[in-house]
């Protein structure tokens, strides 16, 4: 399967990096839009390592670190009556929180899940509950095969680093940035990671979005 998601994230992702063959005093002007193929090479190589990282983490590990994102998660949201939370099927590594929705819902909240539609495309949330049919999306994740689509109040967006801007490093398909930029009312916009995945810059680019705030283990 990892094989399968490699050759899928190539579809979505930059050529390999070798930014950091450079001196560590090398930086970049985020505006300059000539920088971005050093950036997108730069980016393959950290996405690379912090996934590696994430993945060498025992499963006992993960899980206790899964429930310390979620104990703050409820923190940090509070009111869920009513609320639609845009959250995701894990993959790779991520922070599992599929408990956490059900929880969500139980509270009165409603569960979105999200859909990648094609390449270049917005993400489609739709409303998810258990027992509902899901099928395989990009990247073989779950993903629910039918429901109406959504605008969440709250987007849950896993990250697999950050930076102390809370900018988010994705999997490099760009699809949550294309997602929140088209979105007639802004959600309350979350970044969930461990706190391993925080590195000093992710070398921000026009079409990147911040989290409002980065919830960590």
């Amino acid at each position: 399967m990892q094989d399968e998601a490699e050759t899928e994230t190539a579809q979505y992702a930059s050529p390999p990096c070798f930014m950091h063959e450079l001196a560590p005093e090398f930086r970049l002007e985020p505006a300059r839009s000539d920088a971005w193929s050093d950036v997108s090479r730069w980016r393959k190589a950290e996405r690379k390592r912090l996934i590696d990282e994430r993945l060498a983490l025992a499963p006992d590990d993960r899980e206790a670190r899964s429930a310390r994102i979620a104990s703050s998660l409820d923190q940090t949201i509070g009111r869920f009556s009513g609320r639609i939370v845009g959250t995701y099927w894990p993959f790779r590594g991520e922070p599992d929180l599929r408990n956490w929705g059900i929880r969500v819902i139980e509270r009165g909240g409603r569960i979105a899940l999200p859909v990648v539609i094609q390449k270049g495309w917005p993400l489609e949330y739709r409303i998810w509950t258990p027992g509902d049919p899901l099928e395989r999306g990009i990247w073989n994740i779950l993903v629910p095969r039918r429901g109406p689509a959504v605008q969440p109040d709250i987007v849950i967006a896993p990250v697999v680093g950050f930076d102390e801007a809370r900018y988010r490093l994705g999997h490099g398909g760009g699809f949550f940035d294309r997602t929140l930029a088209i979105m007639p009312r802004k959600p309350l916009v979350i970044g969930i990671g461990y706190a391993q995945s925080r590195i000093r810059t992710i070398y921000p680019q026009p079409h990147d979005i911040p989290m409002d705030v980065i919830v960590t283990d």
